[in-house]
C-alpha cells in the first residue's frame, strides 16, 4: 500500500467514532507493535510507554547502544512493574539495551513541610511500601533502591554505572522530594540522552499550582540550573487518536544545553525522522 493511502486510513481510522472502535479491537488483544501501542494508549501507564519508546529513538539517533529508564515514587510497584514491563518491549522493538530504576523510601517521610509539601493533601506516611511484595515482581533488568533520595541519589552515578538516563516519571508528590530528585540531571558525572522525556504525575488536580509541589520544583530546578533546562513536550498531542488525553498535559523534557551545543546537524536530522 502507497505511503499516502496509508496516512489517509491512519487519519480516518483516528475520526470518532471509528477511533473508539480501533481502540477496543487493540484493547481485545490484536497484535500491536510498541509503536502502534504508543500511539493508541495501549498501556496501563501510556505516558511511560511514550517515554521508554521515545527515549529509545533518541538513543538511535545518537548512536547510544543502552539507556536508563527511572522512575521516582515507587508506592505499591504498579509503576515500577509497568515500567519494566514496557522497557522490555521496547528493548525488543528497538534493540536499545535498557535498564530500570526505582527510587523509594518506603513512603512519604514523617514529617511534611510547609505549604510547598502540600500538607493539605499529604500526611506523613502515606503510600507505604511493601518492599518485599515489590521486589518480587521485578526481573534481573530492574533495580529497587530504597532510602531518602537525598542520600541515595548523590551516589547513583557512582555505585550503579547505569546507561545514560533517557526516561524519568516523577511520582514523589512533595515540592522537596521531587525537588532533590531533579538533581539527577545536575550531578558532576550524570549521563543523560540530549532531550530526555519526563513525566510529572502530581500536576493536574485542582490544589496543583506553580508556587508548590512538582511545578515549583520544576521551576526552581529552571533557574538554578545552567547546563540542563526542563520545558513541556510541546505540540505531543498532534497526529494522535487522543488528543485530549490528560496525561499528556504532564509529558515534559529536559534538554541537555551543554550537550546539545556541541551536536552535528546530521545527528539532528535523523533524530527528527
Amino acid at each position: 500500500m502507497a505511503t499516502g493511502a496509508r496516512r489517509l486510513l491512519l487519519r480516518l481510522a483516528m475520526e470518532p467514532p471509528l477511533r473508539l472502535l480501533i481502540r477496543a479491537a487493540l484493547l481485545m488483544g490484536l497484535p500491536a507493535s510498541c509503536q502502534t501501542r504508543a500511539l493508541w494508549d495501549i498501556s496501563t501507564r501510556p505516558a511511560y510507554l511514550m517515554g521508554v519508546l521515545e527515549a529509545a529513538k533518541q538513543a538511535i539517533a545518537q548512536e547510544i547502544p543502552a539507556i536508563s529508564v527511572i522512575e521516582f515514587g515507587v508506592g505499591g510497584g504498579d509503576g515500577l512493574a509497568t515500567l519494566q514491563s514496557e522497557a522490555e518491549a521496547v528493548e525488543r522493538h528497538t534493540g536499545v539495551a535498557i535498564e530500570v530504576y526505582g527510587f523509594d523510601r518506603g513512603g512519604l517521610p514523617p514529617l511534611i513541610g510547609d505549604y510547598r509539601d502540600h500538607p493539605d493533601v499529604w500526611q506523613a506516611g502515606d503510600y507505604p511500601m511493601d518492599e518485599r511484595s515489590v521486589r518480587s515482581r521485578l526481573t534481573a533488568r530492574t533495580k529497587l533502591i530504597v532510602g531518602d533520595v537525598k542520600d541515595t541519589l548523590p551516589r547513583f552515578f557512582e555505585r550503579f554505572r547505569p546507561a545514560p538516563v533517557g526516561f524519568v516519571a516523577f511520582d514523589m508528590d512533595l515540592y522537596s522530594s521531587t525537588r532533590e530528585a531533579l538533581r539527577i540531571f545536575t550531578l558532576a558525572d550524570k549521563q543523560m540522552l540530549r532531550h530526555v522525556p519526563l513525566y510529572f504525575d502530581d500536576i493536574g488536580h485542582l490544589f496543583d499550582h506553580k508556587y508548590a509541589g512538582e511545578l515549583l520544583a520544576i521551576e526552581e530546578f529552571n533557574q538554578g540550573s545552567k547546563g540542563v533546562k526542563i520545558d513541556r513536550w510541546y505540540e505531543v498531542h498532534v497526529g494522535r487518536p487522543f488528543p485530549e488525553q490528560h496525561f499528556l498535559e504532564r509529558l515534559y523534557v529536559a534538554h541537555d544545553l551543554a550537550a546539545i551545543s556541541g551536536t552535528d546537524r546530521s545527528a539532528v536530522s535523523d533524530a527528527r525522522a
